[in-house]
């Protein structure tokens, strides 16, 4: 008897529309050996929908590609943390047209499996893998390409607990500066404590400089990825606008059809009212044919007896 893993391996394989009867299958398989904990444990399992159901494809399918995106996100989270404005907006960028190449395969994939993706279900799809690529834990989650419902994250990541760390800028050539050229020592404290003075506010202005440049970097490392959410949200916004003007597309052709059939059965119906008022002429006409004859039976036959 298959252990859960494999159960659940070969289930989340199938498309939607088998897997309630393949798992009940397998769940009356595993009762049959007497295994009541994997009997629940099957049963527990829930239908994917469609949309987890592609991302589950991307995963046994297209493996290398997701590997990418999960690359990316590493590279993003490293960015975040380094507060590396130019690679944030280099990566940012790349994000996206790694989740919308991904978002077509996906597309490509249901379609060969004889499915149409729905633009519904393609908008779950990019949400999904957006929330992959901003957390480690759902991406080993899509990675196991076994989803039963879409994922959603919101920001990029939880990095609150992560140290930031100030990368120094230094020249192409990374040449050191000379060193001051040496004055004159003097003697006596007063000398001493210029020297002292001077270190001091150098140390000072050195300090401040690095923390206003730190600050910088944040806070474009952090309009940076508010731009990429905005971003992502006009994109979700414009597939909501599409998808309103599908349905609105959508009703309008059944309208239309209701419309004309509503004309056919109104033609119809006055079709069946000639039809009525012909068979009851038509009826009205036997009767009185049948009348005609009638008499004129009766008209022979006295004719008949009266020859005799």
């Amino acid at each position: 008897m298959p252990d859960l893993d494999s159960v659940a391996d070969r289930l989340y394989g199938l498309d939607p529309g088998d897997f309630v009867s393949a798992r009940d299958e397998c769940a009356a398989e595993a009762r049959r050996a007497g295994d009541r904990e994997l009997t629940a444990a099957i049963g527990r399992l829930r239908k994917p929908t469609v949309a987890a159901w592609m991302v589950n494809l991307l995963a046994r399918e297209r493996g290398d590609e997701l590997a990418a995106l999960f690359d990316l996100g590493d590279a993003l989270r490293t960015a975040q943390r380094r507060l590396s404005g130019s690679d944030m907006r280099a990566l940012s960028a790349q994000r996206r047209k790694v989740v919308a190449a991904l978002e077509k395969a996906a597309a490509d994939l249901a379609d060969d499996h004889g499915r149409r993706a729905t633009e519904g279900a393609l908008r779950e799809v990019s949400q999904t893998l957006n929330a992959a690529l901003a957390d480690p834990e759902v991406a080993d989650e899509v990675r196991a390409g076994r989803l039963s419902s879409i994922v959603e994250h919101s920001g990029f990541g939880d990095l609150s607990a992560v140290p930031l760390t100030l990368v120094p800028e230094t020249s192409d050539d990374d040449t050191p500066e000379a060193p001051a050229p040496e004055r004159p020592r003097t003697s006596g404290k007063r000398t001493a404590a210029s020297k002292r003075g001077r270190s001091a506010g150098a140390r000072a202005t050195a300090g401040k400089a690095a923390r206003d440049k730190a600050e910088r970097e944040a806070r474009r490392a952090e309009v940076d990825a508010v731009a990429a959410e905005v971003e992502s949200a006009r994109a979700s916004a414009e597939q909501a606008r599409s998808a309103a003007g599908d349905a609105d597309a959508e009703l309008e052709r059944s309208e239309r059809e209701v419309a004309d059939l509503r004309r056919k059965l109104d033609h119809a119906e006055q079709q069946r009212q000639f039809a009525r008022r012909a068979v009851a002429r038509a009826k009205k006409e036997v009767t009185s044919a049948e009348r005609v004859a009638s008499a004129a039976e009766t008209k022979l036959v006295r004719l008949q007896n009266a020859t005799r």
